[in-house]
């Protein structure tokens, strides 16, 4: 079985580096943001959190 859980590089408002995280749990998608940010996301980085929820969201069906 794949993984359950993806890291999607992202920044906040100044700049600095963040990390998004999607997993799986008992069936849910569960996306975490920066805690209090403001996730900012080039067009790349939306490419890969699209297809992080897409694995996420094959991941989730399959329980």
């Amino acid at each position: 079985m794949g993984t359950n859980e993806w890291h999607v590089s992202c920044r906040d408002v100044a700049g600095r580096r963040r990390d998004m995280s999607v997993f799986v749990d008992q069936g849910q998608v569960v996306v975490i943001t920066p805690p209090g940010e403001t996730a900012v996301m080039s067009p790349l980085e939306i490419g890969r959190l699209r297809a992080a929820l897409r694995d996420a969201v094959v991941t989730a069906s399959e329980h």
